[in-house]
């Protein structure tokens, strides 16, 4: 489970900029996933909940953001999003050959501190 590890990691971040900050309390983190990340919302919030604890976030809130997946067909010039998980194939052309331009995200967005 590498959420686990990632919470971990963001978690340090984040107590990082708090203390940073001279606050002394975590409420809530947002955060930003891709569709393609590999990243499970449910086993991030999960790891959130074991990380958290006896920390300056625990009882906090995390907040997900989940990016869809958006490639672009250079034929066509078009974005589209996959209508299947394994396939991208441009709904206008055929294409296979895109670029993913979101969907990979894995970001830190914000912090509520006091």
């Amino acid at each position: 489970m590498h959420e686990v590890s990632l919470m971990e990691q963001t978690l340090e971040i984040a107590i990082a900029q708090t203390q940073a900050q001279n606050s002394t309390q975590i409420h809530r983190l947002k955060m930003r996933i891709g569709e393609l990340s590999g990243v499970v919302p449910e086993a991030l919030n999960f790891a959130f909940d074991v990380v958290t604890r006896g920390t300056i976030a625990e009882g906090a809130t995390l907040q997900i953001e989940t990016v869809p997946t958006i490639c672009y067909c250079s034929q066509c010039d078009r974005e589209f999003h996959p209508v299947d998980a394994y396939i991208y194939e441009c709904p206008d052309c055929g294409n296979l050959s895109f670029q993913i331009r979101s969907g990979r995200e894995i970001e830190l967005t914000s912090l509520e501190v006091s």
